[in-house]
């Protein structure tokens, strides 16, 4: 078995995180702790712009993270609606 990242989650987004809807948050973590076990699954896309960050769906909400390999560490960085957040 693969050991597991780390899931470090930004103050910024752990408040957009709480603003949800209870089912959306639970989609979301949902989606959150698959990425501990495999950062960069298929449906993971790379941003154009911004070196290592990487983008995950889930419904109409995207996650934006970054992966340290070295110290097997994720960060999410913003959680938000798809029309708000890469703007």
């Amino acid at each position: 078995m693969t050991p597991r990242y780390r899931v470090l989650m930004s103050r910024r987004a752990s408040k957009q995180l709480s603003r949800l809807d209870r089912s959306e948050q639970q989609r979301i973590r949902a989606a959150i702790d698959l990425l501990a076990i495999n950062p960069r699954p298929p449906r993971a896309i790379p941003l154009r712009g911004q070196d290592g960050v990487h983008r995950v769906r889930v419904g109409d909400y995207r996650i934006l993270y970054s992966v340290a390999d070295q110290i097997r560490v994720v960060s999410i960085i913003r959680i938000g609606h798809r029309r708000d957040i890469c703007r």
